[in-house]
This record gives structure tokens, sequence and C-alpha cells, in this order.
């Protein structure tokens, strides 16, 4: 990954932190974003002993700001060569008590702002005929769960979005290629009590939560030039909870 420029959605926490990190330790350059100005500073300080990194704070959601990413990224570094899509926030609720502004704010950050950020960023990628895009979706994508109706639509919808993507860029040397992961030990599930924690393993044959690092080592690898010939596929990292 040595040269290479790497953008990183959501990365001031969980799983985007430590994709951002396993860049870096790859040798890459990392440009680390989240909404909150102090966050992504905090983020730059706690990533800057691993490698190169700089800091843009943006809400993806906004298409000017998923702009603002891209174009602060090429001014500073000149290309960009990897956009992982992470951002993603929850608004859980059961459909017929779901308000409307939960079910838009899931959609307009999960879904949209995979589209604005692969929208700004394909510009620069077609102009040097490469560029790695992955996008962080969900085996709930794949499998619904009650409660989650935004969730597991916005998840849906990126992983037919990758398909299509990769599809339309394959022609311009852009691979495009989606992770779902399963149940991963996050802010999101250290909100979970024990028990409930204990009933979700008995639902993944490994029988144990992940790891941010299981999502980060795949997310180097399709990033990598070890991935030139895979393009338009999910992969699921779930600890066989989906077995396709």
């Amino acid at each position: 990954m040595h040269g290479k420029i790497a953008i990183v959605t959501g990365s001031t926490r969980g799983i985007g932190l430590a994709i951002a990190r396993a860049l870096l330790e790859a040798g890459a350059t990392v440009v680390v974003s989240g909404r909150g100005q102090e966050k992504v500073d905090e983020t730059v300080a706690a990533l800057s002993n691993f490698g190169n990194v700089k800091g843009v704070a943006a809400d993806v959601a906004k298409s000017a700001e998923a702009q603002k990413l891209i174009d602060e990224t090429v001014a500073a570094f000149g290309q960009v060569d990897v956009l992982v899509n992470n951002a993603g926030i929850t608004r859980d609720n059961l459909l017929m008590r779901m308000k409307e502004e939960e079910w838009d704010a899931v959609i307009e950050t999960n879904l949209k702002g995979v589209y604005n950020c692969i929208r700004s960023a394909v510009k620069p990628m077609m102009k040097k005929r490469d560029g790695v895009i992955i996008n962080i979706t969900s085996v709930v994508g794949q499998t619904g769960n009650a409660g989650q109706v935004n969730y597991a639509a916005s998840k849906a919808g990126i992983i037919g979005l990758t398909k299509s993507v990769a599809k339309e860029l394959a022609s311009r040397n852009i691979r495009v290629n989606a992770i779902a992961p399963g149940f991963i030990e996050t802010d999101m599930t250290g909100i979970l009590a024990e028990n409930v924690k204990e009933e979700l393993k008995k639902s993944i044959p490994l029988g144990r939560l992940g790891q941010g690092e299981d999502i980060a080592a795949l997310t180097v690898f399709l990033a990598s030039d070890k991935a030139t010939y895979i393009t338009g596929q999910t992969f699921n990292v779930d600890g066989g909870m989906v077995m396709q």
C-alpha cells in the first residue's frame, strides 16, 4: 500500500478506526473522516504514530461535504487511490413506531452518503484510470432484522449499489467491492447487555463476536494489488452467520 492515498469515512471509532490503522500499517497515507472536527483531530493524533494521516471533518450525507472531503484529499496529496465507505448510523425502532426522520437519517447517511462519496471520488480515479472502492455493508442487509427496517434497507441498498457501480467502472480499472460484517465488538454492540451478547453468540457458528481488525484485514487485501481481479463482490465476515 506504499504510495497509495486512502480515504476512510466514519473512521473516528469502531470498524472505521481499525480500517484506518490497518491501512496506515500497510504503508498507505490515510485521510480519516467523521462529522465532528474535535473527534477527527483526536483520531489524527492517536494514529499519527502509525503513518502519514490527515483528518477532514465531513457529513457525507450532504453532497457538498462529501465533495469537500475528496477535494481536500486531492489538494493535499494529488490523488485518491482507495475510498472506504464506512460511515453509518442506526435509529432502531419497530416499523409502526418508526418516525419518518429516523428512516430518513439512516438512509441519508448510510446509503446516500456512499453515493455522494463515490460520485465525487470517481472523478480523480477515472482520470488516472485506477482506483479501489470498498463499501461496508452488513449481514443485516442480507437477512433483515426486526426493529431495523431502515438500517437493513440502507445496507441492502449498498450491496446493489456496489454491483451496479462495479459494472459501470470496470472498464476504467476501478474495482468496487463490499464487506458485510456480522456482529463486531464496537461501541454499537458494547451497549448490549451481557445476556444479549451471549444469545447473539449462540447464533454465530464460530461462537464469538468479531473484532474490527477482522474487517480491516480484508479491507487491506481488497485495496491492495493482490486483489486486482476481484470486483462486484460482497464478502461476509460474520463467523459463519450467513453461509453462501
